[in-house]
C-alpha cells in the first residue's frame, strides 16, 4: 500500500509540473491554426471586393469637427459582409456586444489601452501626427478620425475594424507617409472575451492596404532590436532566430507601425528596416515615430533598427 501511495504521489507531482506546459502547447497550436484559417478567409474576402475605399460618410460642422460617421459600419455592412460570413455587427459604443474584451495585454505584458479603442486615433494617434523636424524635415501628417466598428464571424472570432475611407494606392515615392495606404486594420480575438486576451495568443491583427489590388498581411512580431544594424546584419539576425523568422517586407513593416501599441516595447521609434528594395542598391525603411517611409543605400552601409517577424 505504501508503495502504491508513493507511486500515486509521484504521478501527481509529475502531472502538476507537466500539465500546464502541455495545456499551453495545445493552446498555442490551436491559436496558430485559427490564426492561419482566419487570415486565409480574410485574404480571400478582400480579394473579392471591387475596392476598399469610399464606404460610408463623414459629416463635418463649420469648425471641421465630425458630427456623423458611418464609414467603418458601412464598410462592414455594405462591403465585407457581402464576401465574408458575419453574424453580428456592433458600433463603436457597443464593441463589447461583439465579444471584444474591455482591455488587452500587449506582446510584452503591458496594457496599451485603458479600454478597447473606439476610434482610429484612439488606436494609433500617429494618424494625426504633427512635428517639425530639423533641416526642413517636416513629417507632419493628419487625416479625419473615424469610429471603429466590430463584428463576429460564424467561426466565433470577434473582430474590431479601424477604417480609412480615403486610403489610396502606393504612389511609388521614396519619401512619403505610410498612413494613407492603410484601408482597414482588423484586431481580432480568436475566442471572444474568454481570455487570456493577449497579443500573440488569442489577440492579433490583420491589415488590408491599398484600395485596389489590395495586399493583406498579418505579421507576427517576434524580436525587436534597438541596435542600429546594416541590412545584411539585420537579415542575418532574423534568420538566425529560427527557420520561420525573417525581416518584414514594406507592407508588413507598415502593419507593425499601424499596430505598434499592441506590440509594446519591441518597437523602437527610429528608422526600421524592411526587406523591400526600391532599387538594386536602395532598401525601404519606416520611421516608427512618424510613419515616414524613405530609403537607405546599401553600398553606403546605412543602418537602422530591426524587427523580426513570422508570416502566417
Amino acid at each position: 500500500m505504501a508503495e502504491i501511495l508513493l507511486s500515486l504521489t509521484i504521478i501527481g507531482v509529475v502531472a502538476a509540473i507537466t500539465l500546464p506546459s502541455l495545456t499551453g502547447n495545445i493552446n498555442e497550436r490551436t491559436w496558430n491554426t485559427q490564426r492561419k484559417a482566419l487570415y486565409a478567409r480574410f485574404s480571400q474576402a478582400i480579394a473579392l471586393m471591387p475596392a476598399l475605399n469610399g464606404y460610408g460618410t463623414l459629416t463635418e460642422d463649420e469648425n471641421g469637427s465630425v458630427t456623423a460617421d458611418t464609414a467603418a459600419e458601412t464598410f462592414v455592412t455594405e462591403g465585407l459582409s457581402k464576401v465574408l460570413k458575419i453574424n453580428n455587427i456592433c458600433d463603436s459604443e457597443h464593441l463589447a456586444d461583439c465579444g471584444l474584451p474591455s482591455k488587452i495585454t500587449d506582446l510584452n505584458g503591458g496594457t496599451p489601452y485603458s479600454e478597447f479603442p473606439k476610434t482610429l486615433l484612439d488606436f494609433n494617434d500617429s494618424f494625426s501626427y504633427n512635428k517639425s523636424g530639423s533641416a526642413g524635415w517636416n513629417p507632419s501628417y493628419s487625416q479625419k478620425n473615424t469610429k471603429a466598428a466590430a463584428f463576429e464571424t460564424q467561426n466565433g472570432e470577434s473582430i474590431a475594424v479601424y477604417y480609412n475611407p480615403f486610403c489610396r494606392i502606393d504612389n511609388g515615392a521614396e519619401y512619403d507617409n505610410i498612413q494613407p495606404y492603410m484601408c482597414a486594420n482588423f484586431v481580432y480575438d480568436l475566442n471572444g472575451n474568454k481570455g487570456p486576451n493577449t497579443v500573440g495568443k488569442d489577440i492579433g491583427f490583420i491589415t488590408a492596404m491599398y484600395p485596389v489590388d489590395s495586399v493583406v498581411v498579418a505579421p507576427i512580431p517576434t524580436h525587436g532590436y534597438s541596435e542600429l544594424m546594416t541590412l545584411e546584419s539585420a537579415r542575418n539576425t532574423c534568420r538566425n532566430l529560427s527557420d520561420e523568422s525573417r525581416m518584414p517586407n514594406i507592407e508588413e513593416i507598415s502593419s507593425l507601425f499601424y499596430n505598434f501599441k499592441l506590440i509594446g516595447s519591441n518597437i523602437h521609434f527610429n528608422d526600421t528596416w524592411s526587406s523591400t528594395y526600391a532599387t538594386t542598391d536602395k532598401v525601404k525603411y519606416v520611421h516608427f515615430g512618424t510613419g515616414l517611409r524613405n530609403i537607405k543605400v546599401i553600398s553606403r552601409g546605412d543602418k537602422a533598427c530591426t524587427l523580426c517577424v513570422k508570416r502566417l
